[in-house]
């Protein structure tokens, strides 16, 4: 242990590693029991809006994501571990220990100290600090935040062309109203995923959490960026509701080959946070890693994982 990041993130592990699966859920259990019940059943209210890390009950002393996550520590705890040392900053480190003292103790002081508080989402300043004439790709566009953020970010004069890939008309139509002021910008109305196939969603009441899936109301084309994009892409965004693994599936050949930046949201899955980055790393080594997180305060979402090409520096 070379520092003060490295002692809380080992104890903490060896702390997890001591214990089984029954012996790590009562621990998260009997903290979660200690929070402010008004919190607790605001940790309830969010949770169970959507289908990604289990429900909680407490009415009826369900809390089953307490035993999912308590299940991926006692079985995956070396991924962590694998993962905190490929990070390339001792910020990422932090945020990692954060996130999983957040899980295990929920302990909310850490993960508030982890916000980040400068940058706009996902684009780091510290880690991208120019581009030119880039290709962006905005997977999960929605209403075209992150595309307006990327643009106030990096400056008009660094992209060439970007596409918005999202699949909801309603947040298309804001889309378009949103960068009609904007240039060379094509906005896709396909699901990205890890083939060329008919896929299907039910509108989610937030719209900004469809989740793609075989069956639904609503049919939708489902399309790879290898298969869809021709030329070579620089910058990566994905947000797409547990998507992600399969949307990087399809673009393969692009990682390959391009070696772009990634943006990859890496919290709609338990086991996201570390087998995305090993996807990555599977089918090309020159990245440094990175996360950032920018999320709230109680329970840890919105972590976005930094893939950069080493190249860069």
């Amino acid at each position: 242990m070379n520092n003060y990041i490295d002692k809380l993130f080992f104890s903490l592990i060896n702390e997890i590693k001591s214990k089984n699966a029954n012996e790590i859920y009562f621990n998260m259990l009997t903290k979660f029991k200690m929070i402010p019940f008004t919190t607790q059943l605001s940790i309830q209210q969010f949770l169970n809006q959507f289908n990604y890390w289990g429900k909680i009950e407490i009415e009826r002393d369900n809390y089953e994501m307490l035993w999912l996550k308590a299940k991926v520590f006692c079985e995956h705890i070396d991924e962590f571990v694998w993962l905190y040392k490929k990070l390339n900053d001792y910020k990422s480190k932090y945020i990692l220990f954060s996130i999983l003292n957040n899980f295990y103790n929920f302990d909310f002081e850490n993960l508030k100290n982890s916000i980040e508080c400068i940058f706009k989402h996902y684009f780091d300043l510290d880690l991208i600090d120019r581009l030119k004439d880039s290709v962006f790709v905005d997977v999960g566009a929605f209403v075209g935040d992150s595309t307006i953020d990327f643009v106030d970010s990096f400056q008009k004069d660094s992209y060439n062309k970007i596409y918005c890939y999202e699949i909801s008309d309603k947040n298309i139509e804001r889309m378009k109203e949103n960068l009609k002021g904007y240039s060379n910008i094509s906005i896709i109305k396909k699901a990205v995923s890890d083939k060329n196939e008919k896929l299907y969603f039910d509108e989610n009441v937030e719209s900004s959490a469809n989740q793609i899936s075989k069956a639904g109301a609503i049919a939708v084309d489902g399309v790879s960026l290898d298969e869809d994009i021709g030329e070579r892409i620089d910058i990566v965004k994905m947000d797409i509701e547990g998507g992600e693994r399969k949307a990087l599936i399809g673009m393969k050949e692009h990682i390959k080959v391009d070696t772009p930046i990634l943006l990859i949201s890496v919290y709609h899955n338990n086991t996201d946070l570390f087998e995305i980055p090993k996807l990555i790393l599977s089918y090309n080594e020159d990245y440094d890693l990175y996360i950032r997180y920018y999320g709230g305060c109680i329970f840890a979402t919105e972590i976005v994982l930094i893939a950069i090409p080493k190249n860069r520096k």
